[in-house]
């Protein structure tokens, strides 16, 4: 990770004010500074997960391990560097009459407009928001390289009685819609805009672009490509689909198949490049899918990039800054 030091002066895409929005539009509602409460210093966040812990963890000895572990995953310097160098916020946007949250990273310091990056989380439901955690270790480092991202966390709900998220259904939606604030987005390049997401992120990603014509260049971390088959390789996944997916149970194939990309890769543009990375050890999603739809997309003539990771794991943990570099040096490329 890079840790440069801004060198050039004020200009006018620069230094964004902590109080004004990042997004000018009227719908972008409730915009709030992710660095804020226990996220503003980093000792108050390190002393809030001391403290959460210490309920939690049975002895003192386990809860420093934990503190130990959070202190080498984020170091007080990463911390203040990306602090001090991006604007982060979060904001709320109705959509299908529907509250549906959003994020937004970008650079303080820049002297011309930036590309725009959509980002789709995986997870389902509540389970794999991004959470302060999720966007340092995850999208903070992107964003340091250039980029604007924004990303949604599809409608969900908290209650248990009412689920919103159809997992590649109508929330597929919820990413489209963030078409309509990129041009509000201050200091971005609406004209340069790429789309990429990381496992369930991956599904949503080329779900969505079949429904979005502006869209230059794509990529899949760890994505599935085909939902039937990943139920051989992680049968758990089944209880997710049951839950989430509306008539499931009656159309089970049609169902799966309308998720998997390699059921209609015909369907895609074949000017955007897509790059897939995957770990060749994830025990989440076999590292065939990426394999496979390389070889489909080679097939229909789409451009791409298959970067296999020897031994990794679904999250690319022992290749975070390869891979961030991958991704960055992708959009710089095609963008």
């Amino acid at each position: 990770m890079r840790f440069r030091l801004a060198l050039f002066a004020f200009s006018i895409f620069s230094l964004d004010a902590i109080s004004s929005p990042l997004i000018n539009h009227e719908q972008a509602e409730i915009q709030t500074d992710c660095f804020k409460g226990i996220f503003s210093d980093y000792n108050s966040w390190r002393e809030f997960l001391i403290e959460k812990k210490s309920t939690q963890l049975k002895s003192e000895g386990e809860v420093k391990k934990y503190i130990k572990r959070f202190e080498e995953n984020f170091s007080r310097k990463q911390f203040e560097y990306f602090r001090d160098s991006l604007s982060c916020k979060t904001f709320q946007y109705i959509n299908d009459g529907i509250d549906v949250k959003g994020y937004v990273i970008k650079p303080k310091l820049h002297d011309k407009p930036l590309p725009v990056l959509i980002y789709n989380r995986g997870g389902n439901g509540s389970f794999g928001t991004m959470v302060f955690g999720s966007m340092m270790n995850n999208l903070f480092p992107v964003a340091d390289q250039g980029f604007v991202i924004i990303g949604s966390q599809y409608r969900r709900s908290n209650s248990k009685y009412k689920l919103l998220d159809e997992f590649g259904g109508k929330d597929v939606d919820d990413v489209v819609a963030l078409q309509k604030f990129i041009p509000a987005i201050v200091g971005a390049d609406s004209s340069k805009v790429g789309m990429y997401g990381a496992s369930r992120g991956s599904m949503q990603t080329f779900l969505a672009l079949k429904k979005m014509n502006n869209i230059k260049a794509v990529a899949s971390i760890a994505g599935v490509s085909d939902l039937l088959k990943g139920l051989e390789y992680r049968p758990e996944m089944e209880n997710v689909y049951k839950k989430r997916i509306p008539l499931y149970e009656k159309n089970k194939t049609s169902e799966l198949q309308k998720r998997s990309v390699l059921r209609w890769v015909d369907q895609l543009p074949s000017d955007v490049p897509v790059l897939l990375l995957h770990g060749t050890k994830d025990k989440r999603v076999s590292v065939n899918h990426s394999i496979t739809l390389a070889k489909a997309f080679s097939k229909t003539g789409v451009p791409h990039k298959l970067v296999l990771y020897a031994g990794d794991s679904h999250g690319l943990r022992n290749n975070k800054a390869k891979s961030h570099k991958e991704i960055a040096n992708w959009f710089k490329q095609h963008l």
